[in-house]
């Protein structure tokens, strides 16, 4: 078997991954929400939302990871290259309406870790010795 043929094999093997992951993620998706629906679980939706979004972006990860092995690898052509450049820009428009949906944030946004800043001054007879503050005396 030549280098060709592998890299087609090998692509084909990661395209089964990402639609594997869906599905299985998708079936996992259902039967948690099942579950948790009969044991008035709550929430459920949500719940589920955020399971079976996360198998599609794992699924369309890896979709993607297959259509640039098989372009690239494969005597790329600029037909070939401005076919995986439309599949990649659709795939990862995806990719973030499916990540802001799941946790509310963009991906490249830090989660927030304890209280949100606010824009309020702070009140009056502050802790000593912070910045700005008076000295009491």
């Amino acid at each position: 078997m030549d280098f060709y043929g592998i890299i087609e094999i090998v692509g084909q093997v990661i395209d089964a991954a990402g639609v594997t992951a869906i599905v299985v993620g998708a079936l996992y998706a259902s039967l948690n929400a099942l579950t948790r629906g009969l044991r008035r679980q709550h929430p459920v939706y949500t719940q589920f939302r955020r399971l079976l979004g996360r198998a599609i972006l794992l699924g369309l990860e890896l979709l993607v990871a297959a259509d640039i092995i098989r372009t690239v690898a494969v005597a790329p052509t600029l037909e070939s290259v401005a076919v995986l450049g439309a599949i990649v820009l659709i795939r990862t428009f995806l990719s973030f309406s499916l990540e802001l949906e799941i946790t509310g944030r963009w991906p490249w946004q830090k989660p927030v870790v304890g209280p949100v800043p606010t824009l309020e001054p702070a009140p009056a007879g502050g802790p000593a010795g912070a910045a700005g503050s008076e000295p009491a005396g």
